[in-house]
């Protein structure tokens, strides 16, 4: 059970409707059904002789799960006194609903039911925006089934609804049922919306909530989940988050064309169900150890789509891996820029890193071989075009003013960069952690040279100038009065002194000197940055902190997983095991499943983590973050042909067993039980 929109999904298809079942979908709420950036129904209301019903039970447990019945989706029953309603839902492509009505009297009873439908077609952005449409619609009645549909230019959407049996009565705005039920009798239809793309496009059909189709979807997740290594666990909720981390990502498995059968993790639900470069990045580098395939998906995609020209609209350049792609309306007119758009600083080194750490870890060296040229244009990317300044740095100021990201940093707020009294600096902006990815792209870059390409010249080269700018870094960022490096370098090259979560990525990067280590773990866990949940963005000393601030505050699940990797790399186990332990244990107040951020009190304060009221979940990263966290807390790291194994385990988990661990030496078992008191 649970409060809220209820959501159901695959792949980018997705529906978010009230604990009715019932969509009302408003200009600017990410409610209805949606695929490809479009949304293809805005309204889908039950009635029963003109009234809407009750909510007794949602059951929304998974993405495909449903209480009582074998079906992908969720299930809803509403109840007056003698009648009983229950709604079935299956999303994938379309969705198909089946109502089944329930008659609890001794004698007949006649009703009608019907179904009010309408469709927007939105374009996600005109949503977040609250954009108006600039097309026509058109509703038609044709061979028992309502078709609405979308014409601009070329650009065309419709969605088809239809029923089985057939309704008694169609018109412009929905389906309606003359109902006959005998004495404690059923009835039951099924409802097929099916959207389509374009005139010569078929309509999606959705594999519906029937037994066949449920045991099928069942049977593959559990083919996910089996594959995966076995979590063994004192701890019932680590266990709990564990599943839930496996199936929702399962459930955010995307496939865009060029990627054929395989997929790579969408972003998130509903803003994000798309391909993004850092997102899915990132995520599969926590899952790497568990589902390295994603990683394998990821890399090929975004090498693929690796920048070719310059092209300020998307914030092109030869060698840049791209931000976002997208498949709307706005998108195709080029009132935005997604086709794809490249406006990311970090993309680029981030896909290095990945490139390095998927061969560490599986021994795939023929795609470190094939991807050669691609990762030369991005470490070219990173010595030329990302180097706005020329002082070595990488930075970035968008090219499209209009449409183009202003902050193309992970904190990509308006706000998330500022010094400590609250200022925003100027552009170009260098922040800090772009240097540490650009410091570890090349030095990973450097033993793939050495190792693959034959080419121990150009390895040197990249080792040299990664060196240089491990010294240049340190003597340009250190905030000497606070001893913490800055969150960035303004425009003409001032400290933007402000103490945030980065340094932690900076740990995990290894650009920091090892004698300042130390001191940047201890600002990591001391009482401005670590909130007891877990690391704020922002220190809370800082003058634009706000524990619900976007960037300014919050605690990212994502963040705190790559903190602890940071924290353990430079030998700060206790310090890594406490960060999981703080996240780990605010999952068990988000049903098993972190959200994108939650809010950034003290723990002292309430006895709960804080909901951020437009957090995103399931969201890609957030799912991967315990599975990162399950990977520091057991020390695995990946060296030559050998799984190098050193736990430390909070006390409160217990044991902590991952057995069948995939990877170059076959599948092997990590063991580690609870030695570290988190609440020193």
């Amino acid at each position: 059970m649970s409060e809220g929109p209820v959501r159901i999904l695959e792949g980018n298809t997705f529906v978010v409707s009230d604990q009715r079942g019932d969509i009302e979908a408003s200009p600017t709420d990410p409610d209805g059904l949606f695929a490809w950036d479009t949304r293809f129904l805005s309204r889908w209301i039950l009635t029963v002789d003109g009234k809407r019903l009750t909510s007794l039970s949602t059951d929304d447990l998974n993405y495909f799960e449903a209480r009582f019945f074998l079906v992908l989706g969720t299930g809803t029953v509403y109840v007056n006194a003698n009648l009983t309603v229950i709604r079935r839902r299956a999303v994938g492509g379309g969705f198909r609903e089946t109502i089944t009505l329930l008659n609890h009297q001794d004698g007949p009873a006649d009703v009608t039911v019907r179904l009010d439908a309408a469709c927007d077609f939105a374009d996600l952005f005109e949503v977040k925006d609250a954009l108006p449409k600039q097309g026509t619609y058109k509703t038609d009645v044709q061979d028992g089934s309502l078709v609405i549909s979308y014409d601009r230019e070329t650009f065309h959407r419709d969605t088809t609804i239809s029923a089985s049996p057939a309704p008694s009565h169609i018109d412009e705005d929905g389906l309606e049922f003359s109902v006959h039920l005998d004495p404690h009798g059923s009835w039951t239809t099924e409802l097929y919306v099916a959207p389509r793309l374009g005139r010569a496009e078929a309509p999606m059909l959705c594999r519906g909530p029937g037994p066949d189709s449920q045991r099928g979807r069942l049977e593959e997740l559990d083919a996910w989940v089996d594959a995966a290594p076995r979590l063994v666990t004192d701890s019932e909720q680590l266990a709990a988050t564990y599943r839930r981390s496996l199936v929702d990502l399962a459930a955010l498995r995307f496939s865009p064309a060029i990627a054929g059968s395989r997929s790579l993790p969408a972003a998130g639900l509903p803003w994000f169900m798309t391909m993004f470069g850092r997102d899915s990045i990132l995520t599969s580098l926590q899952a790497l150890p568990f589902t390295p395939e994603l990683a394998q998906t990821t890399l090929r995609v975004l090498g693929d789509w690796q920048g070719s020209r310059v092209d300020d609209f998307r914030d092109e350049d030869p060698g840049r891996i791209l931000h976002e792609m997208r498949y709307g309306e706005l998108t195709a007119f080029q009132e935005r820029p997604h086709s794809p758009y490249y406006g990311a600083a970090d993309s680029t080194p981030l896909w290095l890193v990945l490139l390095d750490e998927y061969e560490r870890w599986t021994g795939d060296d023929d795609l470190v071989r094939e991807f050669e040229p691609e990762a030369r244009a991005a470490i070219e990317w990173i010595d030329t075009y990302a180097d706005l300044r020329g002082n070595g740095y990488v930075s970035y100021e968008r090219r499209n003013q209009q449409t183009g990201l202003e902050n193309q940093c992970w904190k990509d707020s308006w706000d998330s960069i500022s010094y400590r009294d609250g200022r925003l600096p100027g552009f170009p902006r260098a922040t800090c952690e772009l240097q540490g990815y650009a410091y570890d792209a090349k030095m990973r870059t450097a033993r793939l040279a050495r190792q693959f390409w034959d080419d121990t010249a150009y390895a040197d080269g990249l080792e040299r100038q990664a060196a240089d700018l491990k010294a240049r870094f340190d003597r340009d960022f250190w905030v000497e009065d606070g001893e913490y490096y800055a969150l960035a370098l303004d425009s003409d090259g001032t400290r933007v002194d402000a103490l945030s979560s980065n340094i932690g990525h900076l740990l995990w990067s290894g650009i920091v000197d090892d004698a300042k280590a130390p001191t940047i773990a201890a600002h990591l866990l001391g009482d401005h940055l670590f909130s007891g949940w877990g690391v704020r963005t922002l220190a809370d000393d800082q003058a634009r902190y706000n524990p619900i601030g976007y960037h300014v505050g919050t605690v990212w699940p994502f963040d705190n997983s790559f903190i602890a990797w940071g924290l353990r790399r430079y030998g700060f186990r206790d310090e890594a095991a406490k960060v999981a332990a703080g996240v780990l244990g605010a999952a068990e107040f988000f049903e098993g499943g972190l959200p994108e951020a939650f809010g950034g009190y003290e723990r002292s304060l309430t006895r709960y983590p804080v909901q951020y009221p437009t957090a995103c979940s399931p969201q890609a990263w957030s799912t991967g973050a315990p599975l990162l966290f399950l990977r520091t807390m057991l020390g695995l790291d990946a060296v030559g042909d050998h799984l190098i194994v050193d736990p430390a385990v909070p006390e409160s988990f217990g044991r902590i067993e991952l057995l069948d661990i995939p990877g170059r030496w076959g599948r092997i078992d990590a063991f580690g039980r609870g030695l570290v008191d988190v609440d020193r």
